[in-house]
């Protein structure tokens, strides 16, 4: 591979592990330059899962040392991710992305729209919304049901942790992105064992790839830490929308 692809993707996952930290969706930056340096789809996924897992597990790291995350969702819910998702990449070949984008993209323009109309969504934190109950259907929700989703597809799965966490549990925006990137990583972790069993990693690429994800991951966490919900807000509206533009070429483009 050229010099120049190399440093592309060393960039690329830089800035894939900043936005993964804050918001999810590093894989719109990654993804793409995986595919454009001539690497085939299923091998640019697993080698994207395999750089974004170490980022995505620093990041849950940092947010773990100086964050607040819902321990009691987030522990559960990250091991169910690990069957969930490793059962979703087993099921990627049977799905066509092609009849789950269109709904997908439908749900993240749903996803704008409640952020944007309710303004205090994730501002502060509501206490008064936690029961057994919810944090029951918190834990199915994440570390099943998006969980199986990330296996298959994945974009937008850690803007949909969020996004339930703040509803379901009525977390603010930074304690639900570390809660996030906590079942995140499970979720890396179970597409990445089927998809390194079926031969698709390449392991050096992503080694150097994982390196600069990790740094790209340690700075976003720690500014979305530092700066707070309102900044978390703006980043993940910002994501939805490129991730709907991308998906809208994709299907019609």
């Amino acid at each position: 591979m050229p010099l120049e692809q190399v440093l592309m993707l060393l960039v690329a996952a830089a800035g894939a592990g900043w936005v993964d930290a804050v918001v999810g969706g590093g894989g719109l930056l990654q993804l793409p330059a995986l595919m454009m340096a001539g690497i085939p789809p299923v091998q640019a996924m697993a080698t994207n899962k395999f750089s974004s897992v170490f980022g995505t597990a620093s990041a849950a790291v940092t947010y773990a040392l100086t964050a607040k995350f819902d321990r009691q969702v987030a522990l559960p819910g990250a091991g169910l991710a690990v069957l969930s998702a490793g059962l979703g990449a087993s099921a990627a070949a049977a799905i066509s992305a092609e009849v789950l984008r269109p709904a997908v993209m439908v749900i993240l323009l749903g996803v704008a729209a409640f952020v944007t109309l309710r303004p205090a969504l994730g501002s502060v934190a509501h206490p008064h919304l936690r029961t057994n109950t919810r944090v029951t259907v918190a834990v199915v929700v994440a570390g099943v049901g998006i969980a199986f989703y990330d296996g298959i597809m994945g974009p937008g799965t850690g803007t949909f942790l969020i996004i339930a966490f703040t509803t379901i549990l009525g977390l603010d925006f930074v304690s639900a992105s570390a809660s996030s990137k906590i079942i995140n990583t499970g979720t890396n972790l179970g597409a990445l064992f089927v998809f390194g069993a079926q031969g698709h990693v390449l392991w050096g690429l992503g080694l150097g790839m994982a390196a600069f994800n990790i740094a790209g991951a340690q700075l976003g966490a720690r500014m979305a830490i530092r700066r707070g919900t309102g900044f978390v807000r703006i980043i993940l509206l910002c994501v939805v929308v490129a991730m709907v533009t991308r998906m809208a070429w994709q299907q019609f483009g």
